[in-house]
């Protein structure tokens, strides 16, 4: 096995991607955790059929849910258990006791074989909050294209 072999083993395959947590939700932290499938669902994720969208995180128990995922068009969204480290779901689950948190899953990949999930904690913006990023983007957008035309190698 070369040098390339092995990067292309740990590369990730994303599988489906939740496109609007960005845009309603301010990220806070970034978490990876594992997926418990069954071989169907496995299957189904591997040929790209899967939907994060009104997907949610929720702390019971000692554990860790994902709430509302749906891994074919003929499956019905239910929930799954996230494979985590007893310390990482401890301390998301205090984290969740602060109001206005929450678990929103980024995207859902495959590395070395494994199902996973990104994982982010995340407070949900307002409408001003959402606005002011629009506009920030909007500046940052006339700023790099104005550059763009007076430097020219």
């Amino acid at each position: 096995m070369g040098k390339g072999e092995k990067k292309d083993a740990e590369a990730k395959q994303v599988v489906a991607t939740h496109r609007k947590a960005r845009q309603f939700y301010e990220i806070l932290e970034v978490v990876e955790a594992g997926l418990c499938l069954s071989g169907p669902e496995v299957k189904s994720l591997r040929e790209g059929r899967a939907s994060l969208d009104g997907c949610f995180g929720r702390h019971e128990g000692r554990e860790l849910f994902l709430f509302n995922t749906a891994s074919q068009p003929l499956d019905a969204r239910r929930t799954r258990k996230l494979l985590m480290s007893r310390a990482q779901i401890d301390r998301i689950g205090r984290s969740l006791q602060t109001k206005g948190l929450t678990v929103v899953p980024l995207e859902v990949y495959f590395r070395r074989g494994w199902a996973k999930v990104a994982l982010a904690l995340a407070r949900g913006k307002k409408g001003p909050d959402r606005r002011d990023d629009l506009k920030k983007k909007a500046v940052a957008r006339e700023a790099a294209q104005s550059f763009k035309g007076k430097y020219r190698g």
